[in-house]
């Protein structure tokens, strides 16, 4: 798997925020917008007013009530594939380090050394990933160890034994973590619910690819991008903007007027945009089979909010993860992904140049269309007549999802 990351242009500058002592009553203003549009129906779904997009406040309600309660995907599991391989992660300031014991489950644990608050993984010193037997604190050398019930407890801590310190109380932290076809899901809460069964009717729309099985063959990653997340994860979610943004490139092939959106409700969406040209879809492998749209080959998207989308198509797949960095930045992770044994086939590195040049392309004209919108939210345009087509459906649907977490 190649991994590769992009710095991003001179972040936007937003507008002035307003006074402190008004911030309280926009954001219930900002809150009580959101409520209304929730609740209209699709034939009548606005857009989201433009302080969604850039208050600090309400970033921060986000932040508490969405991404530190929810389930998100933070990478693929075969990037922790064998006991004693680590993966470093920092999600919305909390740094983790995700590790694989000798039965084969998969650990979250916090990076910070309970001893003097040092980073057990260091970025400066310590690669991304790669395999250790114990983490041991590069500061004082305090370890911990990695195996089954007792990942994270200190197994050592030098010259402790004239000070009162009982060692066996001493632990990292552990956060919930679940593996789902193939993406470990991570939560900061210890007390939500399982990730699997609310996914559950996804699981079934996504059985006949066998996603969980395919092969990572390369990573992306575009940092502190200058716009809101929500701009992003919109972005992503419709095929609307094919005819626009990508009107050179993807609606040629996958033309954003033929795509069936789903009628869903809840955490997670659906839609299929068939190929203009069944051909140009490769070997046929994971062709998307439902009723009605019978083995027609094309792309199936499948979303799970609030920062997650999958795109299938006959031979290969993308994965696209957001996270925010701030109110009005956020990060981007991209994963092409094969079925497996197609790395093994002849001329692939040809075939990984083109997904390689292909992945960039498609995220350079998406950016370009995410900064436009963070520039045009800075002014506080008037949003009356920002009215969804019937192919924005997911967007009105994840109005729906952000007023329920936030309200």
């Amino acid at each position: 798997m190649t991994v590769h990351r992009s710095r991003p242009e001179e972040p936007v500058t937003p507008a002035s925020s307003a006074p402190a002592s008004s911030a309280p009553e926009a954001l219930r203003e900002t809150l009580a917008e959101l409520r209304r549009l929730a609740a209209l129906p699709l034939e009548h779904g606005r857009t989201l007013p433009p302080l969604a997009y850039t208050s600090p406040e309400l970033y921060g309600r986000e932040v508490e009530r969405i991404f530190r309660r929810e389930w998100l995907c933070v990478a693929r599991a075969e990037e922790i594939p064998q006991p004693g391989s680590y993966l470093r992660l920092d999600v919305l300031g909390t740094p983790l380090v995700v590790t694989r014991d000798e039965e084969g489950e998969l650990h979250a644990l916090s990076r910070v050394c309970r001893h003097r608050f040092m980073d057990l993984l260091p970025p400066e010193t310590t690669p991304e990933r790669g395999t250790l037997t114990r983490l041991t604190c590069p500061y004082h050398t305090w370890t911990y160890r990695l195996n089954g019930r007792y990942a994270g407890q200190l197994a050592g801590a030098p010259l402790m034994q004239r000070v009162d310190f009982d060692r066996a109380v001493c632990r990292l932290p552990a956060h919930r973590v679940e593996v789902w076809n193939g993406f470990v899901m991570l939560n900061l809460d210890p007390g939500a619910a399982p990730a699997a069964p609310a996914l559950h009717g996804l699981d079934q729309r996504l059985s006949s690819h066998g996603i969980a099985d395919w092969v990572s063959v390369h990573t992306q990653t575009w940092e502190d991008v200058p716009a809101n997340w929500k701009v992003a994860v919109e972005n992503g979610s419709e095929n609307y903007h094919h005819m626009g943004t990508h009107a050179a490139t993807l609606d040629p092939v996958l033309p954003g007027r033929d795509t069936e959106v789903d009628e869903c409700d809840g955490r997670w969406f659906t839609m299929f945009t068939p190929l203009s040209d069944p051909e140009q879809g490769g070997t046929g492998l994971g062709k998307h089979s439902r009723s009605g749209r019978g083995a027609q080959a094309g792309m199936l998207i499948a979303g799970i909010f609030p920062q997650f989308v999958l795109a299938v198509l006959p031979d290969s797949a993308v994965s696209i993860r957001w996270l925010p960095t701030g109110p009005t930045t956020h990060d981007t992770q991209i994963t092409a992904m094969v079925p497996p044994g197609a790395p093994d086939a002849p001329h692939f590195a040809e075939r990984l140049s083109a997904i390689r040049a292909q992945v960039a392309q498609i995220q350079e004209e998406d950016l370009v269309a995410i900064r436009g919108v963070q520039r045009g939210l800075a002014s506080h345009p008037d949003p009356s007549n920002g009215r969804f087509s019937h192919l924005e459906r997911p967007l009105w649907q994840f109005q729906r999802y952000l007023a329920e977490r936030l309200l």
